[in-house]
Parts: structure tokens; C-alpha cells; sequence
């Protein structure tokens, strides 16, 4: 008979239990005392700024017409301003002017919004410098609360409803995510700490809280825990060797220009560093834990394995795993890049040039130090779910490890695996007289078309 998956697994050896405990609280004692260290405790505030009121409101009309001509324009040119041109109807929802109907132009330029009637938008009020009391009111976005509001919900009955408990818990993971990302991590980075350190100690202290409270306080889960930490650990310094090998300073984006002009204090090479490991850990946690149980999984279903099989039958589970998250990581980084790769098709350089400059080698070395850290999770967390699996086994009076192990081969050309257990003879003789004995054959009158009655069932008995 095969294996019976409906057993628990058996219970992780005290020993085994003890050598986890002293290896996984003392790291995460250590990653607290980092935490603690290098929290922000007076991290800059952004500076208030006069930035104009913002009030909610409800289209109610919209009177397109044709744009004025433009006197002033170069040759050449449409003598037309580019529209559309009109005027929107809003019923106001706040401010001095809350309950009645205002009129403002019709939104027009790269990246206005497009309005109709019924939408709810956010306005902004315009004062005329030379007259304090005369306002206007313009356009500035939809309103996106509702609709945000909305998919989240639909988000987290998804998870609860297919996940039960567990989706709970990843629900709570999640937000415990978020709030390390927004009361350590960012702050962190901001106050001028080293941001590579800051993003280490970050993602240790996210791993711990998540995994654990995702998929509970065990063997199985410490492993990937222990797993998870060497690969962020490697794919730090892996990060580290291939910016300073490649000159690249994390200037490569615009939007790090921008925060150069507003924090000249924060380190933009640590910087790069940091989104290195903190985009690498969402990944790397889905490896480490489906790895890790499927090494428990293997070992439970077939506990003849020896150490060696064990770990060939699982490495071949992370292969197949890497093959696709490797696509997952790349494409991932394309499609939040895609409006730069769309700008390089417009580019007349030469493609030797392009490739290797900075703002292109960056999202490279981005892609390839994250597949290179995660590919070596793969083996690292396998080897050490391994042996846990495998630990406390004794030795069998046939010389094979009992619930699985080497045996000597009679040649004494060395270990082999241990044989199958065969299927009982008779077994083998019910299965036969169930394969030749012919099928109960449905002797209800045939249809002229030769099927039997529509209204009655086509299913056989056996």
C-alpha cells in the first residue's frame, strides 16, 4: 500500500527542537537590538507648505465647444488652442461654496483628467493675486477613495475566503509589513542612516514577524525563517560587489535626482541597495516556505528516503519553482519600468550604449543580483529542512535507516535506496477480477440515434 497522507507528520526530535531554538532567538534577539539602534527617533518632518485647499465634488454637466483661435503662435502651427475646450458644472461638497453649482474649464493638457457627467472629482481653488476676493476653481483629479475603498475589500474576502485562518493571518502579516516599511524602514532611510543596514535589519524584522505569524511557530517554518535570512544576507553582499563593480552611483532614475534636491543627506547608492533587498524578500519567503514544505511533505509521504534521495526529490520541486519565479522577477521589473523601456525604443544610440548606461544597468543589476540570491535559496533552505526531516532516524535491523535511510548494496558498491514495499498478493488478485470483470452495461431501450433513453442516466455501474 502507498503512503497514508492523512497521518501527521511525526513531531520534530526535542534535540533537533532545542538547536533551532538557540539558532533563531538569538537572531531575532539581535535583529531587535538593531531595530532599536537604529530607530528613527527624530526623523525630519516635511516641512508644511502653503499648498491650496482641495474640496470634493460632483460633475453635474459638461458643455464642450470649439477652442478660440491663438493669435500668438509661431508658424506653422494650429492657429487653434488644443482642446477640448468648455466648461464643467460641479456641485460643490465642501468649502465656502459647499451646496452650490461652480463652473470651471474643462480639463486640457497631458495628463488631465477626463470628465463626465456624474464623477466625482477634487477641485482647487484659484485666488487672483491682484483681487484677494475674486476665486476661480479648477479640476485637479477624480476622486479615487470609493473605488480604492472597494478593492481592498474585495482583496481581503478573497484571501479570507480561500485561505480561512490562514488568509487571516497573512491579512495581519501584511499589515504589519506595511507598518515596519512606515514607522522603521522609511524613516529610517530618511534620518540618514545607512540604507543597506536599514533595509537588512527591515526585511529580517518583517521575515520574522510574517512567516511566523503566517505559518505559525515550527520546525518547518524556522527552517524557511533560517533560509530566508542567509539568502537576504547573500543577496546584500551580492548587490554590494555588483554595484561597486559596475560604477553605479543610484542616480539612474529621476526620481532619485528629485530626492537628491530634497534630502542631500540620504546615501542614493545605499539607496538602490535597500529596494535590492526589500524587493527580493517578498519572493524569497514564497521559495524558502514552499521549499521547506516540501521537503517535510516528501519525507512524510515516503519515508524509505534517504538524506541524499530526499534532497534530489526536492531540489527538483525548487527547480521547477526558480524556472517560473525568475520570469516573475524580470517581467516585474520590466512592467515597473516600462515606461523607460518604451522611451529606449526612441533612442538613436547604439544598443551597446544604451545597455550600459546607468539608468538601464541599474534595473540589470536589480534583476540579476535578485535571481541570484533567490536561485541560492533554493539549496540552502532544502539542505537544512533536510536535515530536520531526517534527524532522529534510527538505524533498522536490515542495516537501512528506519523511516528511511542508505542500505549497503550486496556488491558492496555502496549505498542504495531502500527497496519498495510490495503490494500484497492479494491485493494484486482484487484488482485483477475488478480489471476483467465485465462492466453492468445499461439495458434501458436504445433511441433510434442508438443512445439509451434521454431522460435517463448514460453513467454505468461498476
Amino acid at each position: 500500500m502507498g503512503a497514508d497522507h492523512t497521518r501527521s507528520a511525526p513531531p520534530t526530535p526535542p534535540g533537533v527542537r532545542r538547536i533551532l531554538v538557540v539558532t533563531v532567538v538569538p537572531l531575532f534577539l539581535a535583529t531587535l537590538v538593531a531595530a532599536l539602534a537604529l530607530w528613527p527617533r527624530d526623523a525630519p518632518r516635511p516641512e508644511a507648505t502653503d499648498a491650496a485647499p482641495r474640496y470634493h465634488g460632483t460633475v453635474t454637466q459638461v458643455v464642450t465647444e470649439s477652442c478660440p483661435p491663438n493669435p500668438l503662435v509661431p508658424e506653422g502651427t494650429p492657429t487653434t488652442a488644443q482642446g477640448p475646450c468648455g466648461t464643467v458644472t460641479v456641485r460643490m461638497q465642501g468649502g465656502p461654496d459647499s451646496g452650490q453649482e461652480v463652473q470651471t474649464p474643462i480639463p486640457a493638457g497631458p495628463g488631465a483628467p477626463r470628465v463626465s457627467v456624474g464623477d466625482d472629482v477634487i477641485v482647487v481653488p484659484l485666488i487672483d493675486p491682484a483681487d484677494p476676493s475674486i476665486s476661480t476653481y479648477n479640476i485637479a483629479e477624480h476622486q479615487r477613495g470609493k473605488p480604492l475603498v472597494w478593492l481592498a475589500v474585495l482583496f481581503a474576502a478573497a484571501i479570507v475566503a480561500f485561505g480561512r485562518l490562514r488568509g487571516l493571518a497573512a491579512l495581519a502579516g501584511l499589515a504589519a509589513s506595511f507598518a515596519i516599511l512606515l514607522t522603521f524602514v522609511l524613516p529610517g532611510i530618511t534620518a540618514g542612516q545607512p540604507p543597506l543596514v536599514v533595509a537588512i535589519v527591515g526585511a529580517a524584522l518583517i521575515m520574522f514577524v510574517v512567516l511566523y505569524l503566517t505559518h505559525g511557530v515550527s520546525a518547518q517554518t524556522s527552517v524557511a525563517v533560517l533560509g530566508t535570512l542567509g539568502s537576504l544576507v547573500l543577496t546584500g553582499l551580492l548587490g554590494l560587489a555588483a554595484t561597486a563593480a559596475t560604477h553605479l552611483t543610484g542616480f539612474g532614475s529621476e526620481d532619485a535626482t528629485t530626492l537628491s534636491m530634497f534630502r542631500a543627506d540620504v546615501d542614493l547608492h545605499g539607496l538602490l541597495l535597500a529596494g535590492i533587498i526589500i524587493g527580493s524578500l517578498g519572493v524569497l519567503d514564497d521559495v524558502t516556505v514552499t521549499q521547506a514544505a516540501a521537503v517535510t511533505e516528501l519525507g512524510h509521504a515516503n519515508p524509505n528516503f534517504s538524506r541524499r534521495e530526499l534532497y534530489r526529490s526536492a531540489t527538483r520541486v525548487g527547480r521547477a519553482h526558480i524556472a517560473s519565479v525568475v520570469n516573475t522577477i524580470i517581467l516585474a521589473y520590466a512592467g515597473a519600468s516600462l515606461p523607460l523601456l518604451v522611451l529606449l525604443t526612441a533612442d538613436s544610440r547604439a544598443v551597446g550604449q544604451i545597455l550600459t548606461s546607468e539608468f538601464l544597468a541599474q534595473e540589470i543589476v536589480r534583476s540579476v543580483v535578485a535571481t541570484l540570491g533567490l536561485i541560492a535559496a533554493v539549496p540552502l533552505t532544502t539542505a537544512l529542512a533536510v536535515l530536520v526531516t531526517t534527524a532522529g532516524r534510527r538505524p533498522g535491523p536490515d542495516g537501512a535507516a528506519a523511516g528511511g535511510g542508505p542500505r549497503s548494496r550486496p556488491d558492496g558498491a555502496g549505498p542504495t535506496a531502500a527497496p519498495m514495499v510490495s503490494r500484497p498478493a492479494t491485493d494484486r488478485a482484487e484488482a485483477l477480477h475488478a480489471l476483467s470483470t465485465p462492466r453492468t452495461r445499461n439495458t434501458a431501450p436504445a433511441t433510434p440515434s442508438g443512445w439509451p433513453e434521454p431522460d435517463r442516466s448514460t453513467d454505468t455501474t461498476w
